[in-house]
């Protein structure tokens, strides 16, 4: 089977897409001034010229109604003279005149081929009806005029009849010859439009050339911290959008700095937690070797010892193991309608014994029933945390109260403590990975360091926050908040 070849996209310059923004921002508008400018040209000259014809169509009109030259044209008795004036009328406006008389009949035709045929039209109908009638046809190049012919008063008899229509003048006029001025004037309007695009081009390229330098700057800054330099400074303060970046390209930098920091920090202390338990079973298997004739609790005394010291190297290798399985990317969620309520009584019913043998009164107080989506093994963990630490790190006979609340969204657990207390400079490190208060007071205790790690990833693989209060001397307080409905 062939193997399809993914081709993959080259970016584009970002001088491309600017420059042809800019020169389609200025093409569409010179095209259609240049499309204007013609269409103006052109009907400006040829209602000019149709201006032109229509003097002179009615001083024409004027001549035929006095001598009655419609008339005359039926009784065979033409005016010569006013022939010519029609020809030379006709000829001078580069057009052909039609006279139509009352039947709608052609009685005089300067090209001589239309005599006699009759002509029923909208425009000589409305001429018959005393309107003087013009239009432009710029498709078929031409202008035409239908302008009324009224009868002779004399030959009429009457005053009044003189406003009777009795013909029509009809002209029609060639604009072929401006036509062809427009065609002319577009092709000389289109060799500057050409210069004129070429020279928004050239200036556009400069001028994005001028304007992208900030960009290009912020560039090589980052290609230094690509190359390692996290120490780089980015600051490129130009535009509003360049310090943007700037701030949040420093932002990210610092934010991997300190997960480096951590990181290292993480494998210092991880060597350390898992080097410390196997360094106390070598002195103690050391110490069983060099005795001679030690007595059998001696020897038991020891063996405990170094099962203790092996129990506390598991719990930090299962407590590392659980870090690592919430740290993929979609950790495993097994989500089910659980009751909180049910889930917490049975949580401090597993730690009453612990917390007995110290004198501490545990107290579970709950609002109202809850039940919500939540992993109740992972969230049983992270609240056993909470609680196992409000116990280990209590005075004798102290208290520990733990509440349960919801409203319309939440619900709340809020573990109380009258302990020690967390020194104010010491409490935004405490979800850090085996991070301690007081190292000697948690190696007592059996801590790893890893608890409220886990507590806070368990919170937060929840879509909840987890948030602490304390003060030396006086006590502790964490509030957890978990969404009733987990939404993926």
């Amino acid at each position: 089977m062939k193997r399809k070849r993914t081709r993959t996209r080259r970016p584009v310059a970002m001088k491309i897409p600017l420059l042809g923004c800019i020169l389609l921002i200025t093409l569409i508008p010179l095209l259609l001034q240049s499309r204007f400018l013609l269409s103006y040209f052109y009907r400006n000259q040829a209602e000019t010229a149709m201006m032109e014809a229509q003097n002179r169509c009615l001083i024409l009109t004027n001549r035929i109604r006095n001598l009655d030259y419609i008339n005359g044209m039926g009784n065979n008795s033409a005016d010569p003279g006013l022939d010519a004036e029609i020809r030379t009328t006709a000829d001078l406006m580069n057009g052909r005149i039609v006279i139509i008389d009352g039947t709608f009949r052609i009685v005089r035709d300067t090209f001589d081929i239309s005599r006699g045929r009759t002509v029923v039209v909208e425009e000589v109908l409305r001429a018959f009806r005393g309107e003087t009638v013009t239009g432009i046809n710029e498709e078929k190049a031409y202008f035409y005029l239908a302008i009324p012919v009224y009868g002779n008063p004399e030959s009429a008899g009457t005053s009044g009849s003189g406003e009777t229509v009795t013909g029509v003048l009809l002209m029609t006029a060639s604009t072929e010859a401006l036509a062809q001025a427009e065609e002319r004037a577009a092709e000389r309007l289109a060799l500057i439009q050409l210069f004129l695009l070429l020279s928004v081009a050239a200036a556009a390229l400069v001028s994005i050339s001028f304007l992208l330098r900030p960009f290009k700057k912020l560039q090589q800054q980052l290609n230094l911290v690509a190359e390692g330099n996290l120490d780089q400074d980015i600051r490129v303060d130009t535009y509003r959008e360049t310090s943007a970046i700037s701030e949040a390209v420093s932002h990210t930098i610092g934010d991997l700095k300190t997960l480096d920091q951590s990181r290292q920090e993480f494998v210092s202390n991880v060597s350390h937690e898992l080097k410390t338990p196997i360094t106390s079973i070598r002195v103690l298997a050391d110490s069983l070797k060099g005795m001679e004739n030690a007595p059998p609790e001696l020897y038991r005394e020891f063996l405990e010892d170094i099962s203790d010291e092996i129990d506390r190297e598991g719990k930090i290798i299962d407590d590392l193991l659980t870090l690592v399985k919430m740290d993929k990317s979609t950790p495993d969620l097994n989500i089910a309608q659980v009751s909180v309520n049910a889930m917490i009584e049975q949580i401090l019913k597993r730690l009453r014994p612990i917390a007995r043998k110290r004198n501490i009164e545990l107290v579970y107080e709950s609002i109202r029933e809850v039940t919500a989506d939540v992993d109740e093994v992972k969230l049983s963990l992270a609240i056993s945390n909470l609680v196992e630490n409000a116990i280990k790190y209590n005075h004798e006979e102290g208290r520990v109260r733990v509440t349960l609340d919801a409203d319309h969204k939440f619900f709340y657990v809020r573990v109380i403590d009258n302990g020690v207390g967390i020194p104010a400079e010491f409490q935004e490190r405490v979800f850090e990975r085996f991070y301690r208060v007081d190292k000697a007071r948690s190696r007592e205790t059996g801590g790893t360091g890893l608890g409220l790690a886990i507590t806070k990833n368990i919170v937060m693989m929840h879509q909840g926050a987890i948030r602490l209060q304390s003060k030396e001397g006086e006590g502790t307080t964490f509030t957890v908040r978990i969404p009733l409905n987990y939404i993926p």
